[in-house]
Order: C-alpha cells, then sequence, then structure tokens
C-alpha cells in the first residue's frame, strides 16, 4: 500500500469521517491549501502546516508523512488493522464473532512454539 502525506491526509480523514471543509474550519487552513495536499499534484505542506493538520486529527506529522504511527496515545497499527477496525462496526454481531473466532484461530497458529 503506497504511504505518502496525500494517501495518510486522505485516509485519515476518511477515518475520522471528515471532510476537507470540517478538516479547514478544525486548523484554520484555507480548504483550497488542504485541497493542494489531497489532489493529483499533491504536494507536501511546510512543517507547521503539517502540524496544525496532525494536532486536529490527534495522529502525528511522523503518521501523516510515514502512515508508520496512528494516534498518539494508541497501539501503533498498521493500514490493515485500521481497515479492518473501520469495517468492523458495519457488521452484524454474529459476523463479529465470527472474525473474533477467526483472529483466535489465526493467533493460536502462529503463537511460538505452535
Amino acid at each position: 500500500m503506497e504511504c505518502d502525506f496525500k494517501t495518510n491526509l486522505r485516509a485519515e480523514l476518511d477515518y475520522l469521517g471528515l471532510t476537507v471543509k470540517q478538516l479547514s474550519a478544525k486548523t484554520g487552513i484555507p480548504k483550497g491549501t488542504l485541497d493542494c495536499y489531497l489532489g493529483v499534484r499533491a504536494s507536501m505542506p511546510p512543517a507547521d502546516i503539517a502540524v496544525k493538520i496532525a494536532g486536529a486529527m490527534d495522529v502525528t506529522v511522523e503518521y501523516l508523512v510515514t502512515g508508520q504511527k496512528v494516534k498518539k496515545q494508541d497501539k501503533l497499527f498498521d493500514h490493515n488493522i485500521r481497515s479492518i477496525i473501520q469495517i468492523l462496526p458495519e457488521l452484524g454481531d454474529k459476523d463479529i464473532k465470527t472474525v473474533l473466532e477467526l483472529a483466535r484461530i489465526l493467533k493460536n497458529q502462529t503463537a511460538p512454539g505452535s
């Protein structure tokens, strides 16, 4: 999966359910400027702007740049785990139990000494 500022910013906006307009209001950064970071010719923001964006989204600048770290106070999750977490609320109780059981089975298969 591609990890760059544009991709990570878009993923985080989607994860939080924020629009660019809402992020603009939270940061004071003009919507057009934010659109430049998300567009076809996506540019990297200056450090002070990246810090404002990261702060408003409660992630680190490092996460937005590299995709390697998630929320400051949360355990580190990669994009695949975040995608799973995002899908879970859309599943019914029976399906969530199935996913949990599958995860337990997979964990036991890969446990040290197995």
